[in-house]
């Protein structure tokens, strides 16, 4: 079963979210994988293009870390979206260390 963590709100200043992300939030999110989470999705806010970076290097650094586990990540504040992605994702078993920005019109 795939689990869901919503994250943030986190600063809209790029460094200053992923530093607060790194010290704040990451080891909780290591101790649950560890815990022996099958699959993850980390829910993020919107934010501007300048957070996509870090965003997707973590993701995909957590993907390969915890392999066989799958972590993914959305960006999203649309709750029927994240649901929709969720379903989607519980039956992509294949798919791990992707962010996706969801936009709420189906699209991703």
């Amino acid at each position: 079963m795939n689990e869901l963590l919503h994250l943030g709100p986190l600063s809209d200043d790029a460094l200053d979210a992923a530093a607060d992300f790194h010290a704040r939030l990451l080891p909780a999110i290591e101790a649950t994988m560890r815990g022996g989470v099958d699959s993850l999705t980390l829910v993020f806010l919107p934010a501007a293009a300048d957070h996509r970076g870090w965003r997707l290097a973590m993701v995909q650094g957590l993907a390969r870390h915890f392999a066989p586990s799958r972590v993914n990540a959305l960006e999203s504040d649309d709750p029927a979206a994240i649901a929709a992605a969720k379903t989607w994702l519980d039956g992509a078993g294949g798919i791990t260390g992707q962010l996706l920005p969801l936009n709420g019109t189906g699209a991703v």
